[in-house]
């Protein structure tokens, strides 16, 4: 049977992030993408130019007509910029039976705000409680939680249970903006936690990296993996996109990451 992932999430024109990195990286790896778009913006490399949010009808009619279709077996939802998108969201995945992956995207890699504060209360009381694997960054814990960024590998263990408590299965601590030279996952379970850890890479072309691995999880989930191994599969594949990404040359700010890494031929001369 064919495997499928819902995303629900922004669309990014450069194609590096949203929407557009998500379905790339479910296709890598092996599972059929459907899409409901929460906001369309306007932005590449270097930056977002403009943002328009979908009217929440909209969003919710999208993951309705996909649900009522297709199966699927796995939702990642990431961008969803209001409370009123968020209700939507809710509404439509409230009976869903199937493992939800949530990325709470606040803010983007160039530094542009894609969530209001005001969006936070229904993100934390409708979202969280309905999904099995939670991937903040380290300033979005933060911000979730109203505290500062957490600055060693036990406060963000620390901040990732305070975020379980709130509802989520399982969350993990993204350590993309940790200091060190490993990046290190940190993921905390009813079961315990797990550390996923990989040499830092040196290259400008990041964007949308938690994007792809929010996604990779999701394929994971939709493939009948454990949500462990679902995270160091998604944490490996990752690393690899992101060790390949400066072959793919795109733009002239922060680029993406190469999600097709394991199925394009490496450019000549390219590091292993």
């Amino acid at each position: 049977m064919t495997r499928t992932v819902l995303t629900i999430a922004g669309s990014d024109s450069g194609g590096g992030a949203g929407i557009q990195a998500d379905l790339k990286t479910v296709s890598a790896l092996g599972c059929y993408g459907a899409s409901a778009i929460t906001a369309v913006t306007a932005q590449n490399t270097r930056g977002v130019l403009a943002v328009h949010m979908l009217p929440p009808d909209l969003i919710r009619a999208q993951i309705d007509a996909v649900l009522d279709d297709i199966a699927v077996h796995a939702i990642k939802i990431g961008m969803v910029g209001s409370s009123a998108a968020i209700a939507a969201v809710a509404a439509s995945l409230r009976d869903c039976p199937v493992p939800v992956v949530l990325d709470p995207v606040m803010v983007a890699k160039s530094g542009d705000v894609l969530m209001g504060d005001d969006a936070i209360p229904a993100l934390l009381g409708d979202l969280l409680p309905l999904a099995r694997v939670l991937t903040p960054n380290l300033p979005e814990a933060a911000r979730l939680l109203g505290v500062s960024p957490a600055g060693t590998e036990a406060a963000a263990l620390a901040q990732g249970q305070a975020l379980r408590a709130l509802g989520p299965g399982h969350v993990l601590m993204k350590g993309g903006h940790a200091a060190g030279a490993h990046c290190t996952d940190l993921l905390a379970g009813p079961d315990g936690t797990a550390r996923f850890s990989s040499p830092r890479i040196r290259t400008r072309n990041t964007h949308g990296t938690g994007c792809a691995l929010s996604a990779a999880i999701a394929a994971g989930l939709a493939q009948g993996l454990a949500v462990a191994d679902a995270v160091g599969r998604a944490h490996d594949w990752l690393h690899g996109a992101i060790l390949a990404a400066d072959d793919l040359a795109v733009g002239g700010g922060n680029g993406p990451v190469h999600h097709f890494h394991a199925l394009w031929p490496r450019r000549a001369g390219a590091a292993a």
